[in-house]
């Protein structure tokens, strides 16, 4: 376990190169089709691996949550992930990922734990609807390895989410203020339905228009055709969308590719990019600056969101 958590720790490098690592894991033997998939998380989100420590029942928590242990003095909730997915598996956990997402630290309890795969998002697929539907939406990307397995990449934001780790709270769009400025559209682009949902109820709650795509191949696609037009037109890009915003994590191109695609292009003069992901450190925000990117802005938070968008836009 100790040779995997080396080889975790470190990997900064990455970003900006349209490449990802995914540590694999199992969540063991599904009886309904005695068949054991191979899941996968990126690597970024990982913090440790270990064997799953004591853990202490709490009443009234989401059924998929065991319950909290004590990494170092902080309370922890551990999540199920085989329990959460109603999979009925050959035995029990034995390992739990610990994963950092917006600065908030959770457990994962799986079976076993494979090796790390590195990759280029190209090579990563959006799902087919079949399989999105049998898993309920919980994968994002799906890749095939050399041996046919098929690694699925989870969406941890659904996962957080409706386990009620995430901040769930309505009544934080009541909060969000509108713009008060006609003619302003958001072109944004994300993976995950979860974030794509409060992207858009914090745009709709500031009244601005927007138009969405679910990974960054699909937004670029789509930039291009309004470019093309805009140019047909002899208008201008900036007068179609006034702001771009990426999240980091997607299938076939990651945000910052997006964003150099973006900041390389003249057609895009004058259009601001605001990264949005859960990978808020210090090192990711250095990469998005890299890669031309305005602002960056944490995931799950409405209210900062929609400042940031304010100022942009005005």
């Amino acid at each position: 376990m100790s040779d995997l958590l080396r080889n975790i720790d470190g990997r900064t490098k990455l970003a900006g190169t349209n490449k990802l690592e995914i540590l694999m894991f199992s969540l063991g033997m599904d009886m309904r089709t005695q068949r054991e998939e191979t899941f996968g998380i990126n690597v970024f989100k990982v913090r440790e691996v270990m064997r799953i420590p004591d853990i202490t029942r709490a009443p009234e928590m989401p059924p998929a949550v065991e319950g909290m242990v004590s990494l170092r003095g902080t309370l922890v909730p551990v999540i199920d992930l085989a329990k959460y997915i109603g999979l009925v598996t050959d035995g029990q956990p034995e390992i739990m990922i610990v994963t950092e997402y917006n600065g908030h630290t959770q457990g994962f309890l799986v079976k076993s734990v494979d090796n790390i795969l590195r990759l280029d998002w190209s090579a990563m697929r959006v799902p087919p609807a079949m399989l999105s539907a049998e898993l309920g939406g919980l994968v994002t990307a799906i890749t095939e390895l050399k041996d046919k397995r098929l690694v699925m990449m989870i969406d941890v934001e659904k996962v957080l989410a409706e386990t009620g780790q995430l901040n769930a709270d309505e009544m934080i769009y009541n909060t969000v203020k509108p713009l008060g400025l006609e003619n302003r559209t958001v072109f944004f682009a994300d993976d995950s339905a979860v974030a794509r949902n409060q992207i858009s109820r914090t745009l709709d709650a500031m009244g601005v228009k927007y138009i969405s795509a679910m990974n960054g191949r699909q937004a670029w696609e789509e930039l291009s055709k309004m470019a093309s037009y805009a140019e047909s037109t002899n208008t201008a890009m900036k007068d179609m969308v006034q702001l771009i915003l990426t999240d980091v994590e997607m299938p076939e191109m990651d945000g910052y590719m997006l964003t150099r695609k973006v900041k390389e292009d003249k057609r895009f003069a004058g259009i601001p990019v605001l990264m949005h992901s859960s990978l808020s450190s210090t090192s990711n925000q250095q990469l998005g600056k890299a890669v031309g990117v305005d602002e960056y802005v944490p995931k799950f938070e409405p209210q900062k969101l929609s400042q940031t968008l304010a100022r942009l836009l005005a």
